[in-house]
């Protein structure tokens, strides 16, 4: 079952499936009111518009007094792809669990393309250049990663359909499909192609 108050529902995990790793610790006052301030610029403005003068400007403050609580921009955006990790995490956590007839790995799907395309400045922060993996809080980014593993029941596939996702989000993003194109039936189609492969994958399984 995963913990109280994480927004996901009380429900049995799934074989495979990773219950939410533990809240980092509480961020100071100051610290949660310049990530929160940062995400709507970022969101708003774009990546280059996230600067530490922009940050205190949008917080009536002086950009000295930031560094107070950062070492420089590079550890406010970590806060952010911390948050971004968690919030995709979970949603994609409540997609393994339909409440329709869609099959886990087409609402898995679904719900990571609907959510990533609401907040597309925060969704290429958190996928776009290196990750300082080894500063993020113990656990995060296997288990905001884990339901694609669930889906498939293969890491290799699994970070495969990642990669279509992922990959069709930036594509969409950048509007390069084809006017006209049926993005949900495309989305569809992945899901069923690499349904057909997981099948064969489980079949194969002694």
């Amino acid at each position: 079952m995963r913990p109280a108050g994480t927004g996901a529902p009380e429900v049995p995990l799934l074989p495979g499936e990773l219950d939410r790793p533990a809240a980092p610790p509480a961020r100071s006052r100051r610290v949660a009111e310049a990530v929160a301030a940062a995400r709507r610029i970022l969101e708003e403005e774009g990546a280059p518009g996230l600067t530490m003068r922009r940050l205190a400007d949008e917080m009536g403050i002086r950009a000295p007094s930031l560094y107070k609580h950062f070492s420089g921009k590079a550890d406010l955006e970590l806060l952010l792809i911390e948050d971004a990790l968690f919030d995709v995490g979970e949603a994609t956590h409540r997609a393994l669990h339909p409440s329709g007839h869609e099959s886990p790995l087409l609402n898995l799907l679904l719900t990571y393309r609907v959510h990533s395309l609401a907040r597309p400045n925060l969704y290429r922060l958190a996928t776009n250049g290196p990750l300082a993996r080894q500063r993020l809080p113990e656990g995060l980014e296997e288990w905001a990663g884990n339901p694609w593993f669930v889906v498939t029941g293969d890491p290799s596939l699994a970070q495969a359909l990642w990669s279509l996702a992922h990959g069709m989000v930036i594509l969409e993003l950048d509007d390069r499909y084809p006017r006209g194109s049926d993005l949900e039936l495309t989305w569809r189609a992945g899901a069923a192609a690499f349904e057909r492969a997981a099948d064969v994958g489980r079949a194969g399984t002694p």
